[in-house]
């Protein structure tokens, strides 16, 4: 079987099993690319469920623990904007962009996470200003492929609204269309946020999300199109993938904010703490990492956490790197669903509901995501389709982490060292 010399990667955030399974017959694009080719039904994601660290997941074959991308954002708790995982450097682990440009393939790369100063061939990073001093356009410039980003804003800018949704992901097509018809990479990795937006704000099911995943299904027909007007189609893979699902929630767990009454660490009245903290708390929304210094009261914490109101499970550091978390923290947390953590520290009581009236402020959601990946009903998917993809086959399950090396043969290229991952050799013809 030769490999083909072209492959799209779409990532549709927050996709779910769910979302081809009920939704099938209103997607025209998704549904015949299920038909047509093969549909990996439920995917397991990685712990914590988030969208930095799956993305890095579903491109390396490795765990966070491996690759490093334990959150989406950084350590820093006297920020309120912490810093993301946004540059390529913080990855540890061999991505599959690396493996095609060592090959000498073309690259490019739409919004994808973490890919910043990389060397991706036309790279549109996502990356974002939180610095009050800093503006989209400069910022994505010293990060990603400058002649191309000001090339791709001079043609679609318009399209976008800084970073609103579904403004954002019109223009990011529209710059990934023109890509593949004008540049032809061997490799496209595309990245479109719209649903995952729309489920935080409204709620997973909410007519709004449903709105955004037909939206979506209509641009995967967009770059498909591109591809039969590049004269390149017949020569595509296509893979159409959720990095996570998400669950609905109404309530808040602010564990910072019970650790600040205690004196473990010193509240600042805009929800941030000190430099000086013994012990505090790092979310990743559904779930939330527990990190301390130079502290002795491990049962008093463990117990203290436990008995807070939508706490499910606490996890020793020990058994949250063998679920491919963070090594370095301290406790794990998992929420029940319907409940969330946030970081703040000053809050009024350490449970609160949140209500729709909250919706636009930093931290307040109706769907969030960042829970174990075995939690019921919370798995996501993948579509395989192209000239080396059976056609009408479904597989059962597999991990989010046996993309990485089913991509890399897809392309003809092969992971070096040991990955975590397997090859789901029943998406092929014989």
């Amino acid at each position: 079987m030769s490999n083909n010399q072209h492959l799209i990667i779409i990532s549709l955030d927050s996709l779910g099993f769910r979302d081809i399974d009920e939704h099938r017959s209103e997607l025209p694009t998704l549904n015949k690319l299920v038909e047509s080719g093969t549909w990996v039904k439920k995917v397991q994601g990685i712990y914590p469920t988030l969208t930095y660290p799956s993305h890095t997941s579903i491109i390396t074959g490795q765990y966070p623990n491996v690759h490093g991308i334990v959150n989406n954002t950084k350590i820093q708790p006297e920020r309120r904007s912490p810093d993301w995982f946004w540059y390529q450097k913080d990855v540890k682990s061999t991505t599959l962009y690396d493996l095609a440009h060592e090959k000498g393939l073309k690259t490019a790369a739409f919004l994808w996470p973490v890919t910043a100063g990389s060397k991706i061939t036309y790279n549109l990073a996502e990356i974002f200003p939180n610095r009050i001093w800093t503006n989209q356009v400069l910022v994505s410039l010293k990060a990603s492929s400058p002649l191309f980003i000001l090339e791709m804003d001079k043609k679609y800018g318009k399209l976008r609204d800084g970073i609103k949704q579904p403004q954002l992901d019109e223009f990011i097509t529209a710059c990934a269309v023109d890509t593949i018809e004008n540049k032809q990479p061997n490799l496209t990795l595309l990245h479109l946020v719209d649903m995952d937006s729309m489920r935080h704000r409204y709620g997973v099911r909410s007519d709004e999300a449903m709105q955004a995943l037909h939206r979506l299904d209509k641009h995967v027909k967009q770059v498909i199109d591109a591809t039969k007007r590049a004269g390149t189609f017949e020569d595509t893979n296509f893979v159409i993938l959720g990095d996570h699902y998400q669950i609905n929630v109404d309530k808040m767990i602010h564990l910072n904010t019970m650790f600040a009454k205690r004196g473990w660490l010193t509240a600042k009245p805009d929800q941030t703490f000190k430099k000086k903290w013994s012990v505090m708390a790092k979310t990743c929304d559904g779930s939330t990492y527990i990190y301390t210094r130079n502290f002795d009261q491990m049962e008093r914490l463990k117990e203290l956490v436990a008995s807070i109101e939508g706490v499910e499970k606490i996890y020793s550091a020990q058994e949250a790197a063998a679920m491919g978390a963070d090594p370095n923290c301290t406790l794990m947390v998992e929420a029940k669903p319907g409940y969330y953590f946030t970081d703040e520290s000053d809050r009024p009581q350490v449970v609160e509901k949140v209500s729709p009236e909250m919706m636009g402020n930093p931290d307040r959601y109706q769907g969030v995501h960042g829970y174990h990946p075995q939690k019921t009903g919370y798995k996501t998917t993948v579509i395989f389709n192209g000239p080396m993809v059976k056609e009408n086959q479904t597989v059962e399950k597999a991990n989010l982490v046996d993309e990485a090396p089913t991509f890399a043969k897809l392309l003809g290229l092969k992971f070096d060292q040991k990955i975590a991952g397997n090859c789901i050799e029943d998406v092929f013809r014989e």
